[in-house]
C-alpha cells in the first residue's frame, strides 16, 4: 500500500472555472484513489467563499486555500510561506500553472524534494523576454516536466530536458447519455463550440468560414456555449458577413443543458488560435468530452488540439483558414456519422482518468 505524501501546488482549483484547476482536481482525486496521501495548495478566489469551503469539505484529500487579500503582495508572501511549510512534509511535489511554477522553484532553494512541473501551454509561451526567462529558470529546477501535448512540449524543447507527454484526461462517468434528453437546436447540420467566447477558442475563425459553408449547407447553424467575453464583437463580425442569423451565443450553461446541446450537435468545432499575448490552446479537453457523447470533432492544426483529435477517426484536423479542408472534413463526417460517432467514443475512452493517472504514477515512481 502506497503512503507517499504528494503535494500539488496549483494556480487554479474548482469550484472556480479553469482547465488547469480541473486538471489539478482530477489528478489529486485519482492519486488519492491510488493510495497516495494528497494535499493541494490553491488560492481562495472569492471573498465570500462558501462554495469553496463546501467543495473542499466533500473531497477525500486536503485542500489548503491561501486567503484572498486586497493587498496582493501579502497573498503572494502567504503562498510562499504555506508552500515551504507543506514541502517539508511532502515526499513529492507537483506544480501546475505559471504562478505555481515560480513559487515552487523558489521554495526549492530551501528544501530539496523530487518535483514535477505540469505545463499546459500559455505559461511557457510568454511574449515578454523577461517572463520567458523566469519560467525557463524555474523549469530547470524541476526533476520532471510533463507536457499535456506534443505542441506544448515543443515550446520548451530549448531547455534540453527530458519532457514526458501525458494528455489531459476526462471523467468518463460524467459524460454518459443516461437520463439525458437531446436538446432541440436550430440548424442542419448543427455545429457547436464549447468554451469562453474568445480569440483563443476560435469562434471567430468559424464565423469567417460561414459564408462559404452556408452556400453548401443553407440550413447550417453555429452554436457557441460559454462565457460571452467577446461575443458582442464576434456577433458584429457575423453581421458584417451577413451570417448572424446562422449564429447563436448561448452563454454559460449548466452541465446538464450543455450535454443535452452536445447530443443535438452533428460536429463539435474548435478552431483555436493564439492571442496577441501568447494565450494558446494547450490541449482542448472539451473535444474529448464531446467525443465521449459520440460527437466527432473538427479542430485546428498547429496547437495542442493535434493531440486531442485522432485525425480521420474521432474527427479531423484542419488549417483554421482553409475552407476546402473544413468542407472536406464536414462532408466526410456527415456522410457516415455513425462511423465517426463510434470512433469518437472509443478515442475518448482512452483518455479516462483511471488510465491517465497511471502515466503520472510512472513518472512519480521512476
Amino acid at each position: 500500500m502506497n503512503n507517499k505524501n504528494i503535494l500539488i501546488v496549483t494556480s487554479e482549483f474548482p469550484p472556480q472555472p479553469g482547465g488547469i484547476g480541473n486538471h489539478a482536481y482530477y489528478l489529486g482525486l485519482y492519486l488519492s484513489k491510488n493510495n497516495y496521501k494528497v494535499t493541494v495548495i490553491a488560492d481562495q478566489r472569492d471573498f465570500a467563499n462558501e462554495s469553496e469551503i463546501s467543495f473542499d469539505a466533500s473531497l477525500t484529500f486536503e485542500v489548503k486555500r491561501i486567503s484572498l487579500k486586497r493587498v496582493r503582495p501579502i497573498m503572494y508572501l502567504n503562498r510562499i510561506v504555506e508552500t515551504i511549510k507543506s514541502i517539508k512534509k511532502a515526499d513529492y511535489v507537483i506544480t501546475t500553472g505559471k504562478f505555481s511554477l515560480w513559487n515552487v522553484a523558489f521554495c526549492s532553494l530551501f528544501y530539496k524534494r523530487n518535483k514535477m512541473a505540469v505545463i499546459h501551454g500559455t505559461e511557457v509561451n510568454f511574449k515578454s523576454a523577461g517572463l520567458k526567462k523566469t519560467i525557463n529558470m524555474s523549469l530547470k529546477r524541476f526533476d520532471s516536466i510533463v507536457a499535456v501535448s506534443n505542441y506544448t512540449k515543443q515550446l520548451v524543447s530549448h531547455l534540453n530536458k527530458e519532457i514526458t507527454v501525458i494528455p489531459n484526461g476526462i471523467e468518463l462517468s460524467h459524460w454518459q447519455m443516461d437520463s439525458l434528453t437531446k436538446a432541440t437546436l436550430k440548424g442542419n447540420p448543427v455545429l457547436t463550440t464549447v468554451g469562453r467566447v474568445s480569440t483563443r477558442k476560435g469562434q471567430l475563425e468559424v464565423i469567417k468560414l460561414l459564408p462559404a459553408l452556408i452556400k453548401e449547407y443553407p440550413e447550417l447553424h453555429y452554436h457557441c456555449v460559454g462565457i460571452p467575453t467577446e461575443a458582442d464583437m464576434f456577433l458584429k463580425q457575423a453581421k458584417n458577413l451577413k451570417v448572424d442569423t446562422h449564429v447563436t451565443f448561448h452563454g454559460a450553461l449548466s452541465s446538464k443543458k450543455l450535454k443535452e446541446m452536445l447530443l443535438a450537435t452533428d460536429v463539435f468545432v474548435m478552431l483555436s488560435t493564439e492571442s496577441s499575448t501568447g494565450d494558446i490552446e494547450g490541449f482542448g479537453i472539451a473535444i474529448l468530452e464531446a467525443n465521449a457523447l459520440g460527437i466527432p470533432s473538427i479542430g485546428s492544426k498547429n496547437c495542442g488540439i493535434e493531440d486531442a483529435i485522432l485525425n480521420d477517426k474521432s474527427g479531423f484536423l484542419v488549417s483554421r483558414e482553409s475552407i476546402s479542408e473544413f468542407e472536406h472534413a464536414l462532408k466526410s463526417i456527415l456522410e457516415v456519422p455513425n462511423l465517426y460517432k463510434e470512433e469518437a467514443v472509443s478515442w475518448a475512452s482512452l483518455h479516462s482518468w483511471d488510465k491517465i493517472v497511471k502515466c503520472y504514477i510512472d513518472v512519480i515512481e521512476a
